[in-house]
């Protein structure tokens, strides 16, 4: 019984201190500075959820990059695969030397 008393009492003077605060000058701009910042924390968790699933995204392809690079280095032994390769180097040194003349112009 007397410890229903002691938070009877408590929860009085909580809230007396409560209609205190919000009886004194400036309360309703603390209150509108609190609830906006509430608000943003609220964006900024649902963005920081969204880049936890982006770098779920990116492991995974990086795991498929690391699987396809061995790949290609197992696969390039092959006479076939070599000459893909090397098909693929020479059209895209052809892009970058082409890029590089008409840049430094």
């Amino acid at each position: 019984m007397a410890q229903k008393d002691l938070l009877t009492r408590l929860a009085d003077a909580g809230e007396a201190a409560i209609r205190t605060l919000g009886e004194a000058p400036g309360a309703d701009r603390f209150m509108g500075a609190a609830l906006a910042m509430r608000d943003r924390l609220d964006e900024l968790q649902r963005r920081v959820r969204g880049l936890e699933g982006l770098e779920q995204r990116l492991a995974e392809l990086e795991r498929k990059v690391d699987r396809l690079s061995k790949q290609s280095t197992s696969g390039s032994s092959s006479p076939g695969g070599s000459r893909k390769a090397s098909a693929a180097g020479k059209s895209s040194s052809a892009k970058s030397g082409a890029k590089k003349s008409g840049t430094s112009s």
